[in-house]
């Protein structure tokens, strides 16, 4: 990691800037930027946080030890207030949401950021079972999206992949669809915020322009 001093002249230098939540998938997002030619740089620095032109908010694991990381790091309240085009990635994009359904236990309920105002819950295992569906949902799937400019480029049924027991139901903050047992939010977005239930870095090409596109997005003033 870099001296503070440099990581706070260096945020507005970089294409985009990552979060270093302390329990997410940051090499393997860092790595997929950077193969499509942008500069990366990884950090917690609140300074640079703000000053950054774009930001990615990723993550793996429990929506409980996510929040309990940014909670600890007082992320909170600074990530809600950004005003620069933010991604959510994964857990990212479930972060984003009012409250998760995910918390280690049944029952137990998660607050997050309550940026987007919509619910996280786990897949509909009733479902899943008429399907002959397996739990997680692991693999490649097919998208339904929008013309939002998150997916510019990106046709009906292509397909990305995902890794995840825990989705965002359709509502008017979906952005792109996917189908599995059920119809759930493939990606979700308000304003400046948006987020990716699946991975765009283990997505190919497919992967690669959704990050293309992220990378014009600008500020809007």
């Amino acid at each position: 990691m870099q001296p503070q001093t440099d990581v706070r002249s260096n945020a507005q230098d970089v294409d985009v800037l990552i979060i270093d939540t302390g329990c997410a998938n940051l090499s393997s997002v860092r790595y997929a930027f950077e193969r499509i030619g942008a500069k990366v740089l990884v950090t917690d620095d609140k300074t640079a946080i703000k000053a950054a032109k774009r930001v990615v908010l990723p993550g793996v694991g429990s929506a409980g030890a996510a929040m309990a990381s940014l909670n600890e790091k007082d992320l909170v309240e600074l990530i809600k207030g950004l005003t620069q085009p933010v991604l959510g990635v994964c857990l990212g994009m479930q972060m984003l949401s009012s409250l998760s359904k995910e918390q280690g236990g049944k029952g137990q309920d998660c607050e997050c950021l309550g940026i987007i105002p919509t619910v996280i819950d786990e897949l509909d295992s009733d479902m899943l079972k008429a399907a002959e569906l397996p739990l997680p949902h692991m693999g490649w799937n097919q998208l339904k999206v929008s013309n939002h400019p998150l997916f510019d480029g990106v046709e009906d049924g292509s397909f990305v992949y995902f890794v995840h027991s825990f989705r965002a139901p359709l509502s008017e903050f979906t952005l792109a669809e996917c189908q599995y047992g059920e119809a759930f939010s493939a990606a979700i977005g308000k304003g400046n915020f948006m987020g990716v239930q699946f991975h765009p870095e283990k997505s190919a090409a497919i992967g690669a322009q959704i990050l293309k596109n992220f990378l014009k997005m600008k500020e809007q003033q």
